[in-house]
């Protein structure tokens, strides 16, 4: 069997059957890989919920009622969850942002109440 010249085959070898390797001075687009379109049935991996943004909300929200440590885990949960959120990796991060404010201000609270009674049981109110 007989193929025609290729000038880059000079010796006139049947061809590999493979594909072709990139020149060393191809450059893709921005610096990184080709991008090449999805099938029709292909979508992106699925986000997550704000389950965690909603956790956070729940715990600061606790966290002003009942003990400035459960404030500490929502505020905790709270950057997590705004983390991945800001990244697209989850949802929530208004929740998530308010979170984070409700669990500061209840640790704010507590401190000042906590104070507050220390005084007043210092000046003998209590």
């Amino acid at each position: 069997m007989t193929y025609p010249q290729d000038p880059n085959n000079p010796y006139g070898q049947p061809p590999s059957g493979g594909y072709p390797q990139p020149g060393y001075g191809q450059q893709y687009p921005s610096g990184g890989y080709p991008q090449f379109p999805a099938y029709p049935g292909m979508q992106a991996p699925p986000r997550e919920g704000s389950g965690l943004a909603v956790g956070a909300l729940v715990c600061s929200i606790l966290g002003v009622v009942l003990c400035f440590l459960v404030g500490i885990a929502g505020i905790i949960m709270g950057h997590i969850a705004h983390g991945k959120a800001k990244r697209g990796e989850a949802e929530g991060q208004g929740v998530a942002l308010a979170a984070i404010i409700v669990g500061y201000a209840g640790i704010a609270l507590n401190f000042a109440f906590l104070a507050l009674g220390f005084a007043l049981g210092y000046l003998g109110y209590a």
